[in-house]
């Protein structure tokens, strides 16, 4: 079993991303509405809850996590690159002075991507904790709900800081998507192999 401080630590690390792209589209979204923040956070909370049993329940049957750590972060870059070169793109097809006419991010498949680029860390520490033979309900448990607290959290921060940025939000929030994904990128290049 894993020491309190130290699940909550990992829960705290693997909801970053999810903090940061819900920044993002804060910063997209004109008004943040209850049901939207809920949204957001059953998407990141589920999928941070999901990957973890997934990875353990793989992890029970592979010894070896390595085809796992090999991809994830490349599967990770390539999503939130893509979509924060959408969003982009779709804030410079926009006319003039108006904001980008986009369906809403939190109903959009878009949602179910970002939340699966932002939740592959925690397939491979579900895989980890399978090989270190923890238990796995109460750490994903966590592990969600800290993912969706601060989903909630990210989205009003973003959007508070967004509504001064008017016409430049898609634009900043793809920006903050791409570097989102460059840094999970770079930190998995960076680190040195067992």
């Amino acid at each position: 079993m894993l020491d309190p401080l130290t699940l909550l630590g990992l829960a705290v690390g693997l909801a970053m991303d999810a903090f940061a792209v819900s920044i993002a589209l804060g910063i997209s979204l004109p008004r943040v509405r209850t049901n939207q923040a809920l949204r957001l956070a059953l998407a990141f909370g589920g999928f941070q809850f999901l990957m973890p049993v997934v990875g353990y329940l793989a992890g029970k049957s592979f010894a070896d996590q390595a085809w796992v750590e090999a991809y994830d972060h490349w599967i990770a870059f390539g999503l939130l690159a893509g979509l924060g070169l959408k969003m982009i793109r779709d804030a410079r097809l926009a006319d003039g002075g108006e904001p980008p006419a986009s369906e809403d991010p939190t109903k959009s498949p878009r949602l179910v991507l970002l939340a699966i680029a932002t939740s592959l860390d925690a397939l491979a520490v579900g895989l980890s904790l399978a090989l270190l033979r923890v238990t796995i309900l109460l750490p994903s448990s966590v592990i969600g709900l800290t993912a969706a607290a601060f989903a909630v959290v990210g989205v009003h921060l973003g959007h508070r800081f967004g509504s001064h940025l008017e016409k430049r939000a898609e634009v900043i929030g793809g920006l903050a998507l791409i570097a989102i994904g460059l840094r999970i990128l770079l930190e998995h290049l960076a680190a040195p192999s067992a």
